[in-house]
């Protein structure tokens, strides 16, 4: 575990390969997707993240492997190493490129904490797991290690670097290309775009967001679950999921858009 301790604190991501069989993979897929149908026919359920591209945030229920993931030791074990022993899971989303989805601006996806700025300590992380064998003509997801710590202050709406920086990102660049069933880590605030997707293909991924005591993020999000659902889960992801327990299910309308990035094209494809 130190040593994906030690990637988040220097690279910003860390993954771990063949987490799971490909097979819950294309049953997380299927969940997507069908979580996307309902959403995109309600307001606010599916929300742009530039030109076919939507983020969609869904209730555990709504995922098949949802106690499969929480509870992965991987995952349990990442974020008592990062987060402490009293983590909170707060967010349950997925995004999708679809064809035709452009370079996203180089950006991080909230302004930079208090803990961050000045104690050089990560407060949240995001876990994702892709739902498609990733190739490049489907837009991988690029990152920038080592940007987590990057000073915010000329920074548009404090997530948005100027574009004279943008060789500076370009030049530390890397693409991922995660197979189903790999998992990865990453601190959300480390500078990353998705790319261009040539491909007719989409490419859904699911986040999983962790915060530490106080870190807040869960304002930003509406996870909720059942009684009865709440009673079969195990204790020890109850301990970590921050959520109402509810009668009924309220359908989710996104709160947290991320400025900038409905703009479009962030320079020309490569």
């Amino acid at each position: 575990m130190g040593a994906a301790v030690r990637d988040l604190y220097t690279d910003g991501i860390t993954a771990r390969r063949g987490a799971f069989a490909p097979e819950w993979a294309d049953r997380m897929r299927e969940d997507i997707e069908a979580a996307y149908e309902e959403a995109r026919r309600r307001p606010g359920g599916a929300v742009g993240r530039g030109p076919n591209r939507y983020y969609v945030e869904i209730h555990p229920e709504q995922l098949r492997g949802f106690v499969d993931l929480v509870d992965h030791p991987w995952v349990r074990a990442v974020s008592e190493a990062v987060l402490g022993s009293d983590y909170r899971v707060v967010e349950l989303g997925f995004d999708i490129p679809f064809a035709g989805a452009v370079n996203q601006p180089w950006h991080r996806d909230f302004p930079l904490p208090d803990a961050t700025r000045h104690e050089r300590r990560l407060t949240s992380l995001a876990f994702n797991v892709t739902g498609v064998d990733t190739a490049e003509d489907m837009g991988p997801f690029e990152i920038a290690p080592g940007t987590q710590w990057d000073d915010d202050t000329r920074f548009s709406h404090a997530m948005f670097p100027p574009r004279e920086d943008y060789e500076r990102y370009l030049s530390r660049a890397v693409r991922k290309y995660p197979k189903r069933g790999d998992l990865s880590a990453r601190s959300a605030l480390t500078l990353h775009r998705g790319t261009a997707n040539h491909s007719p293909k989409s490419r859904p991924v699911l986040v999983l967001g962790m915060d530490a005591p106080g870190a807040g993020n869960e304002a930003q999000h509406d996870l909720a679950v059942t009684r009865d659902y709440w009673a079969s889960l195990p204790e020890r992801v109850r301990k970590h999921l921050c959520c109402p327990v509810v009668d009924e299910l309220s359908p989710i309308v996104q709160k947290h858009t991320i400025e900038g990035l409905v703009m479009g094209d962030a320079e020309p494809d490569a």
